[in-house]
């Protein structure tokens, strides 16, 4: 591989690990039995909503982000998969730049799914005491980091600094806010603090970085690789390795919970594309690739070098799999910023669906809605 390795060098990366023994076993089974108190909702799971039946849907409005970690979305788009998938109902796309856009467009009813990280998730949920959205599928797993400038040595050089992340409240933001806690800075629920985090769109941070405007970014792929390769940036942490074996959900697929229960076939062709496009990604990784990074060129106006390409897809594992037991640590994470109610998780997934699709058990780490 002629691109560099983005999990390496790892001496440049100093990591405080997450308390994970207990973590992914036992925080997704307090999360879902706690009692949350004002604001939150009681501990009854809702029951799983239909997977069969209703009416077909005239039209789905489907959301994702022109990234790399978003390769099922791009990919099932540009190739015609989803199209193919959802048959006589019309697919209409929308890109976004980060989760929290995504889930004022859900809320607003300008779309009925998308595809977005576990924050905006969580933070969907919450806001909507449980009703607005269900995670239906997953898509990506990595593929996030933090890039500094070569001088920054390690966590200590952070103090002072300015950090970048896509969106407030988004999953990048959380990660790197979570972080900075965990190394004792505080910055607060503004950003303004030890170190400053800005939220600005992943371009503008690419721009920012070259011309010494922040100090670092932590930002998925293609972005993260992009300020190593383009800005001359350098790994500090690579944030597989915060977690145990490296997985964690970056990406996965979320549905408006009324166009699930009105529309429950069409989600379900829906999912089969998602479905569908992972096992082509994967069946042909080098034309997948091609065919994202087209259309990623369509849709920012340029396709990724050739680099850029190899190094982001490196970071990532794209999988069905929505890996729910990471969702519950990355929830209190969250609710520890400040900037998400802390609330119940309990029916956040519905894989009913995606179970029958796959013709196999799925994890939902005791946060999926309980049959009858």
């Amino acid at each position: 591989m002629s691109s560099p390795s983005p999990r390496t060098p790892r001496t440049a990366r100093p990591v405080r690990r997450l308390t994970r023994a207990l973590a992914l076993g036992t925080l997704a089974l307090s999360t879902a039995c706690a009692t949350t108190g004002s604001g939150g909702r009681d501990a009854a799971a809702p029951e799983p909503l239909p997977s069969t039946g209703g009416t077909p849907a005239a039209e789905l409005r489907l959301g994702y982000f022109p990234n790399v970690t978003h390769a099922t979305a791009v990919y099932g788009d540009a190739s015609g998969t989803f199209a193919r998938a959802l048959g006589d109902t019309r697919l209409t796309t929308q890109t976004f730049n980060a989760g929290p856009a995504a889930v004022e467009a859900l809320f607003g009813g300008s779309l009925d799914a998308t595809y977005i990280g576990p924050n905006p998730a969580i933070n969907a949920f919450a806001k909507s005491q449980g009703e607005a959205i269900r995670i239906i599928a997953g898509a990506t797993s990595g593929g996030a980091s933090l890039v500094v400038r070569p001088e920054i040595a390690d966590v200590k050089g952070l103090a002072g600094k300015r950090i970048a992340t896509p969106q407030t409240g988004g999953t990048q933001d959380i990660a790197l806010r979570h972080y900075l806690g965990e190394n004792g800075y505080d910055v607060g629920t503004t950003g303004a603090g030890d170190v400053t985090v800005l939220a600005q769109e992943n371009p503008v941070t690419l721009t920012a970085f070259q011309s010494g405007q922040i100090d670092g970014a932590w930002v998925p792929e293609p972005w993260a690789s992009r300020l190593v390769l383009e800005g001359a940036g350098k790994v500090l942490v690579d944030e597989r390795d915060l977690w145990p074996g490296g997985d964690f959900v970056t990406t996965h697929l979320v549905v408006r919970t009324q166009f699930l229960r009105d529309h429950p076939e069409t989600v379900r062709k829906l999912v089969e594309g998602s479905v569908e496009a992972n096992r082509q990604l994967t069946a042909d990784p080098a034309g997948g690739r091609q065919v994202v990074n087209d259309a990623l060129a369509k849709l920012t106006g340029k396709p990724l070098a050739a680099a850029v390409l190899e190094r982001s897809f490196a970071g990532i594992e794209i999988t069905d799999d929505p890996v729910a037991g990471s969702l519950a640590v990355s929830a209190q994470h969250a609710f520890d910023t400040g900037l998400v109610k802390k609330t119940d998780l309990t029916g956040i997934y519905d894989l009913t669906i995606l179970r029958e699709v796959l013709g196999r058990p799925v994890d939902d780490a005791h946060l999926g809605a309980t049959p009858k």
